[in-house]
C-alpha cells in the first residue's frame, strides 16, 4: 500500500511550506514521538490546528525515540505512526526527523506558529528563538489530564500483568 501523500521528506515539506506561505496561509508546527496515538495527542493536534491554516507534525523517527525513551520504545514503528498521523483530518503534513530535538525541522520550515504542550516552560521550548526571531509565535497547549503514552502503557501492564512478566522472561533469554 502506498504511503499517504501527506507524508514527506524535510525537503518536500520545505517546498510545500513555501507554497503555503506564498498563498498567504499560516503554517503551524508541532512535534513529538506519537508512539501510541491516544486522546491526549488528538486534543493537542486539534488545538494546534486551531492556531493556523495548515498543521505540520514532525514526528521522531524510531532511532531518536530509542535514544530518548529507552530500548523498549517505540511500540509503533515510524512508518505506522506517520500513517496514523496523516490519517487525522487536522493534520496536513507529516515529516519524520532523526535528531533528538526538532531544531533542524524548525530551522528549515520556519513555521508561523510553534505548538508544544504546556508541560514545557516557554524557555524550554526548542525552536522558540528561531520562530519568534522570524516573526512567529509559540503557543502552549494545556494537556489532557491522564492521557499520555506512559499512562497508557502503565494501564496495559496493570490490567494484563502476564504480558509484563512474559516480556520480562523473553528479555532475559
Amino acid at each position: 500500500m502506498a504511503a499517504s501523500p501527506k507524508i514527506g521528506s524535510i525537503e518536500a515539506t520545505v517546498a510545500w511550506r513555501a507554497a503555503e506561505r506564498a498563498a498567504g496561509r499560516t503554517v503551524v508546527l508541532t512535534n513529538g514521538c506519537f508512539d501510541v496515538l491516544h486522546r491526549g495527542h488528538v486534543d493537542l493536534l486539534r488545538e494546534a490546528k486551531r492556531q493556523g491554516d495548515r498543521l505540520v507534525v514532525a514526528a521522531n523517527d524510531d532511532e531518536s525515540i530509542r535514544r530518548l525513551k529507552g530500548p523498549g520504545r517505540p511500540l509503533v514503528l515510524q512508518e505506522d505512526r506517520a500513517e496514523l498521523l496523516a490519517a487525522l483530518e487536522m493534520v496536513d503534513r507529516v515529516v519524520l526527523f532523526t535528531d533528538d530535538t526538532p531544531a533542524g525541522v524548525i530551522d528549515a520550515l520556519l513555521p508561523d506558529v510553534l505548538v508544544k504542550g504546556a508541560d514545557y516552560a516557554l524557555e524550554e521550548i526548542v525552536g522558540r528563538d528561531t520562530v519568534e526571531g522570524a516573526g512567529g509565535r509559540v503557543y502552549r497547549v494545556t494537556l489532557t489530564s491522564g492521557r499520555s503514552t506512559r499512562e497508557l502503557i502503565r494501564t496495559v501492564l496493570e490490567r494484563y500483568p502476564s504480558v509484563g512478566s512474559a516480556r520480562t522472561e523473553e528479555e532475559n533469554r
